[in-house]
């Protein structure tokens, strides 16, 4: 694997530059002195952002994006072999390297690199650690999975020697960092356009955790099945959390204010630590706050900063998302894309004030939607009434002979009124049409099904 000297800056074009991840990247290299540029398929403001810090902006990506000033090229999973400027770069005999390879060459810079991983929640927890951190003026360099108003976007640049990041399983990208402190939130079926199964899944988790130096420290939801298979490679301390059971850091008197957000104690190897209030709903999110805490704690961030940051943090951006109201409908837009990640997206709703909910989920990937079909269509019908858009298709071509008319009819016969439509114009005017004060309305998936709120809203 080629290694970047960050004393000595190059010329780095990014292929794909626009993404959530890719951007904040770009952005941490502009800052160290490189030179960069990079394409992507259109204009966006994290592209305009970056023309702004100083990059160069290609909108389509050309051959003739990469020239031969170029010294290193980054891509990422998406990229695939017949793209013009991966070939260019080939032919050209120009160094490349991953996005998870450049973003593991950058946690090497930091004396504290800590990797929050998991199926679930990965976003809300680094967000809610970043909230501590800045609550304790530690100045950490942050890449996030979302837009976090605390921070102005995905990417926050300190100056000291901490570094928080998202580490995701997909194409094993997070065997390529270095934490020293590394999460590991929980452990399920996903991504199974690449991954065998679970156990193949798992395998890769236990290879991340065993990635830590003996001084290091992982921390891990001790709900995990069989959490020693994961652990026993690990060199380094191993702290459990887990709001449902015995764990170094536990929940106990758990309750909920009127906007399902909960407030509990932190229990401590036994012994009660804080107590904790937060600002956003959802039980999941006790366990995520547990996980966070139990980082914090380690660092050396007093009690009274880790309270008080998770009670600052209000969410990012698609994470149970408030939007507004239109016509007396409570509007909630979400990420939530996995049966399990809907079960808690819909578990706080029930703690939400509200008369029927509205459910307008759009799958993603045809992969993930045949794999968890069953669990979608049960899932799915806890709510009031779902409406159906088009699978999210993302980076798969192959259908696989799977439709979300497929799923509107499977949601039916659990005897939850499911409707399908084929465009986002039909689900408004449904919606405009069916919706009563009262209601809540949510907007669910990984694709752009936010647009449907957006208009709803008139934003």
């Amino acid at each position: 694997m080629n290694t970047i000297d960050f004393t000595k800056p190059v010329t780095v074009h990014f292929i794909g530059i626009g993404g959530i991840s890719m951007s904040g990247l770009a952005e941490i290299l502009l800052n160290a002195g490189f030179t960069v540029s990079g394409s992507d398929r259109a204009a966006s403001p994290l592209t305009g952002r970056l023309e702004e810090e100083g990059a160069q902006i290609f909108i389509g990506q050309r051959a003739e994006n990469i020239t031969g000033d170029v010294q290193l090229v980054i891509y990422t999973a998406a990229i695939k072999e017949d793209n013009p400027e991966y070939r260019q770069a080939l032919a050209l005999g120009i160094p490349m390297m991953t996005r998870a390879e450049l973003l593991g060459q950058i946690m090497k810079n930091y004396r504290t690199s800590i990797a929050v991983s998991g199926t679930h929640g990965k976003t809300t927890t680094t967000s809610m650690i970043t909230s501590v951190l800045l609550e304790a003026d530690t100045d950490p360099t942050v890449s996030v999975g979302g837009m976090l108003p605390s921070i102005g976007g995905n990417i926050r640049i300190g100056k000291s020697d901490c570094f928080l990041t998202e580490a995701c399983e997909y194409t094993n990208s997070f065997l390529s960092f270095y934490p020293t402190i590394s999460v590991i939130l929980n452990i399920e079926e996903d991504h199974l356009d690449f991954f065998k199964d679970i156990h193949d899944i798992r395998n890769s988790f236990a290879k991340f955790a065993a990635l830590l130096p003996e001084d290091g420290l992982l921390v891990i939801n001790s709900d995990i099945d069989d959490t020693e298979e994961i652990t026993e490679n690990v060199k380094c301390p191993v702290v459990t959390v887990s709001a449902h059971s015995d764990a170094g850091y536990t929940a106990d008197n758990v309750a909920y204010d009127d906007k399902g957000c909960a407030h509990f104690d932190v229990i401590r190897n036994g012994s009660r630590f804080i107590s904790v209030k937060l600002a956003i709903p959802g039980e999941h999110n006790i366990s995520n706050a547990l996980a966070a805490v139990a980082v914090c704690d380690h660092i050396g961030i007093s009690g009274d900063s880790i309270a008080k940051g998770l009670a600052d943090y209000t969410g990012v951006d698609r994470r149970f998302q408030y939007k507004g109201t239109v016509g007396g409908v409570t509007v909630i837009d979400d990420y939530a894309h996995h049966p399990t990640e809907i079960a808690a997206t819909l578990s706080a709703a029930e703690h939400y004030p509200h008369d029927k909910l509205w459910l307008v989920f759009q799958p993603h990937t045809y992969s993930r939607t045949k794999a968890l079909f069953d669990e979608f269509a049960k899932v799915l019908s806890r709510a009031d009434n779902v409406i159906l858009a088009d699978i999210y298709a993302a980076r798969e071509k192959d259908n696989l002979g799977i439709s979300s008319e497929d799923l509107c009819e499977a949601v039916k016969s659990y005897g939850t009124l499911a409707h399908y439509f084929g465009s986002f114009d039909e689900i408004e005017n449904f919606l405009l049409q069916n919706c009563s004060p009262g209601d809540l309305l949510i907007t669910m998936g990984a694709g752009d099904v936010v647009k449907i709120a957006d208009s709803l809203l008139g934003n």
